[in-house]
């Protein structure tokens, strides 16, 4: 259990990686829990985890991720595809221990620098916050200026509705109204408690205010009666994290190198302009910035400091010109993020019991 915030049906569980920092920190606790692992999965007891036998770890470190279910999705198919090279270098057809223990331990805490970076809260949603936002002096207020926002000439009542319910916010107590688990068992139930009046017909402010109450009061009693868990994240990007790093000349220089390090040279040492992407990405975790592609309003930002230095024009630099105009490309990301803040809020029902989703990064019960 990773420590707490909040109290009631607002506050909630904060994953942030700490726990899993402690587990792998404590080396006779991992190897105790490697040990275990391991024999679990080697169900042959040849001392070796063949592909087959690995299938479940790669499964669980998925989940542990977030990741859908493998066949699922093409690009999370890739990514478990990924997990399982780093575990067999994409050519063994066998594992030892130590090589088990090596990539676990990597992995997890590559996870848990994600998590301390970006933490996860866990919110139980129980309809007591709905209900209190219902009774709430600000309810009619708020709605009113919903509908005038979701309003269309031949809106029904139905769309209304919907569209209502999917403004409310988590802090409001609604879970994600678009998540199919919601929409089955939560949102289509309460709009087939709206018998008074015919969905399909257009509506006015007068009549979507008052059957919109109804219909938010039978989901508060239906969260009551099943209550659902939500993992709610919130990202803000303000260029701090830059600012932090390019007023630290050691940590500054520490990181460009080790960003570089990988990145191809030709013959005269020089680095091209191409692969500032890649060393960016690298230097991203300590400038906290988003993967490449995670965050659009990022991707954006990043695209036009790149821009401004003509980072696509492939030029070979010396590795000090090199360094130098990455520096420039944080700066500039820095520049824009103080002026223009960019923050990105997350919602993803959990559909299986917190204790459940994954098995193999638990510790197990006798450590």
């Amino acid at each position: 259990m990773e420590k707490k915030s909040g109290s009631g049906s607002a506050g909630g569980q904060v994953v942030d990686g700490s726990n899993i920092m402690k587990l792998v920190g404590n080396e006779e606790v991992f190897s105790n829990f490697v040990e275990h692992k391991f024999e679990e999965l080697d169900r042959d007891r040849d001392g070796h985890l063949s592909l087959n036998e690995l299938h479940p770890a790669v499964a669980d470190i998925g989940l542990a991720l977030g990741l859908p279910a493998q066949g699922s999705s093409p690009d999370s198919d890739h990514i478990y595809s990924e997990v399982l090279n780093e575990f067999t270098h994409g050519k063994q057809q066998k594992v030892s221990k130590t090589e088990f223990k090596e990539v676990l331990s990597d992995i997890l805490l590559g996870m848990a620098a994600g998590l301390k970076r970006d933490p996860i809260v866990i919110l139980r949603i129980d309809g007591e916050d709905l209900l209190e936002f219902i009774d709430g002096p600000t309810f009619e207020s708020e709605m009113m200026a919903t509908y005038s926002e979701i309003k269309s000439a031949d809106g029904t009542l139905r769309d209304c509705i919907i569209k209502a319910l999917e403004k409310l916010t988590v802090e409001q107590g609604m879970p994600p109204s678009s998540d199919s688990w919601v929409v089955s068992n939560i949102v289509e139930p309460a709009l087939q408690s709206c018998t008074g009046h015919d969905l399909d017909k257009t509506v006015s402010q007068e009549t979507f205010l008052a059957e919109f109450k109804k219909v938010a009061e039978f989901v508060a009693h239906r969260l009551q009666e099943q209550p659902v868990i939500v993992a709610h994240s919130e990202n803000d990007f303000d260029g701090s994290d830059i600012k932090r790093l390019l007023s630290n000349k050691f940590e500054l220089d520490k990181t460009l190198n080790a960003a570089i390090e990988t990145i191809p040279r030709d013959r005269n040492g020089k680095l091209s302009k191409e692969y500032l992407r890649v060393a960016l990405e690298a230097v991203g975790p300590t400038a906290g910035l988003p993967p490449l592609g995670a965050v659009k309003q990022m991707d954006k930002v990043v695209q036009d400091a790149f821009n401004m230095v003509n980072a696509d024009d492939g030029k070979l630099l010396k590795e000090d010109e090199f360094k130098k105009l990455l520096t420039e490309i944080l700066g500039s990301i820095m520049l824009q993020l103080e002026g223009n803040p960019i923050s990105v809020h997350s919602n993803s029902v959990v559909h299986e019991p917190l204790n459940a989703s994954s098995t193999l990064l638990q510790p197990t019960p006798e450590l």
